[in-house]
């Protein structure tokens, strides 16, 4: 196997990696994007003299939510594509030098 295939799929790997970070990182922004939310669902609560609930939280989160898992999702799925379709390539290269 020469070495433009293992940095092919090295490559590949380190794509796959930085997919899985940045789905990490924008899981991350989303926390912090409900941890405002939450805040600003109190504050709207204390201020119209109505009790803050974690039911009242959890079903105005609930879409948002829905919203992180579809992208994280989306992200691991593109990272296993692409680690799938390097490893493919490589193997196919190797069978070529080996037969």
């Amino acid at each position: 196997m020469e070495n433009q295939d293992y940095n092919k799929a090295e490559n590949a790997v380190d794509n796959t990696k930085d997919s899985l970070k940045n789905a990490a990182d924008n899981a991350k922004w989303k926390v912090e994007d409900l941890a405002d939310r939450a805040k600003d669902y109190i504050n709207e609560r204390r201020n119209n003299d109505e009790e803050a609930t974690s039911e009242g939280w959890l079903e105005r989160a609930k879409e948002k939510a829905g919203d992180t898992w579809d992208d994280i999702k989306q992200g691991a799925s593109d990272a296993w594509e692409k680690t799938k379709d390097a490893a493919e390539d490589v193997k196919a290269e190797w069978n070529k030098k080996t037969n």
